[in-house]
């Protein structure tokens, strides 16, 4: 009997819940709600692991953006500091062109002057072609819209002219005025030298006396050898050697 009531004192104690702790059950809730937290926390982590990878990528490349951008930066203020040299340059050689191109107008309208004043002096032959030729030349120092380069090329032409009369020999026609009278004449001009009438026929000759500025008649024995001249400048006749009235060359 003694054997028996501790074995019913076990039994009875092992059917009765121990007072203190917590049933089965709550204990699958409690572990089950921390692997849940635990869960959401790894994922929150990973999540906040993904987001700091882009912002990190994301700043690295804003930070090569910007050093791309002040290198491009700096790339462009020397471009401008470049190009605002050359519009300074440009600026001061324009000034330059200005003060040049007012200083060569000058020196056109000199040389222009003489030339006038060349040609008024001079022989009179070609006397239209030669008008004609200082009236361009003054219409076209006058505009504005001609370059003064384009100037000094028509007026350097002109000058060419003038000068080659003095190495060619020509002949025209042209009506003069002799002691009064109009002379319809064959004109040969002998360079700069001298000038030489006579008429379609022949029988009158005469010259261009610079000394009293007109037209005068010769004597018939110079009529051959004028003729002569004549021919040769229109290349009719061989070259030879004559003797002409050149007359006085000045007072």
């Amino acid at each position: 009997m003694a054997k028996v009531l501790p074995f019913l004192l076990v039994a009875l104690l092992g059917s009765v819940p121990v007072w203190g702790e917590p049933p089965a059950e709550q204990v699958k809730e409690t572990v089950t709600g921390t692997v849940d937290i635990r869960e959401d926390t790894q994922r929150q982590e990973d999540r906040w692991a993904v987001e700091k990878a882009e912002l990190e990528a994301r700043y690295r490349a804003s930070r090569a953006h910007i050093q791309s951008l002040e290198k491009q930066t700096g790339l462009w203020g020397r471009k401008v500091e470049v190009l605002q040299e050359q519009v300074d340059e440009l600026n001061r050689r324009i000034e330059e062109s200005e003060r040049l191109d007012a200083s060569l107008h000058e020196i056109l309208e000199g040389v222009m002057s003489r030339l006038e004043g060349w040609v008024a002096k001079d022989l009179p032959f070609l006397p239209q072609e030669r008008a004609d030729r200082l009236t361009f030349l003054e219409e076209s120092l006058a505009q504005t819209g001609i370059s003064g380069a384009e100037k000094l090329r028509h007026l350097l032409e002109a000058l060419l002219v003038e000068c080659e009369y003095g190495d060619t020999v020509e002949v025209y026609e042209e009506s003069i005025e002799v002691d009064g009278e109009s002379v319809f004449a064959r004109v040969f001009r002998l360079g700069r030298l001298s000038i030489f009438w006579q008429t379609p026929d022949g029988e009158r000759v005469g010259e261009y006396d610079r000394v009293t500025k007109r037209w005068v008649e010769l004597p018939g024995k110079y009529a051959r050898s004028i003729s002569a001249a004549v021919e040769m400048a229109e290349k009719r006749r061989p070259i030879e050697l004559l003797r002409l009235p050149v007359g006085r060359i000045s007072p």
